[in-house]
């Protein structure tokens, strides 16, 4: 990730992106907690839409075309203290201008802790 993006600032790990398929991961420290303590929603939403992006550009740009979110809906289902959360990013439909994904988060014992899924839209590169 290119410095002082909010990848970088939030210490996103992309670990895969592939056609089909995208692998992250976060250290839960102070920077993704909110005040209670526990992972921000926010930085659900922003994992799961830059897994999302980088797997659907990869794809596209050769065409022309870049990928950015469009929207995003996450599940909270187990808050998360401390450790490192794994997202697992699956693309569920390929049409010509947007992409669905579902993104699951997990924690440090493979519990499903949040469910976010992404629809990127598909646009030609600007000029």
């Amino acid at each position: 990730m290119p410095p002082g993006t909010l990848d970088d600032v939030l210490g996103f790990t992309f670990e895969h992106a592939g056609a089909d398929t995208a692998r992250g991961s976060f250290e839960v420290v102070d920077r993704v907690r909110q005040p209670f303590g526990i992972v921000h929603g926010g930085v659900y939403a922003a994992m799961a839409e830059g897994l999302a992006s980088i797997a659907t550009y990869l794809q596209v740009k050769d065409e022309g075309e870049i990928a950015v979110g469009q929207s995003t809906h996450t599940s909270f289902l187990r808050p998360v203290s401390e450790g490192t959360v794994r997202a697992e990013a699956r693309c569920r439909h390929r049409g010509r201008t947007s992409w669905v994904w579902e993104v699951d988060f997990t924690d440090d014992q493979g519990r499903l802790c949040a469910l976010t899924r992404v629809t990127i839209a598909v646009r030609a590169q600007p000029s």
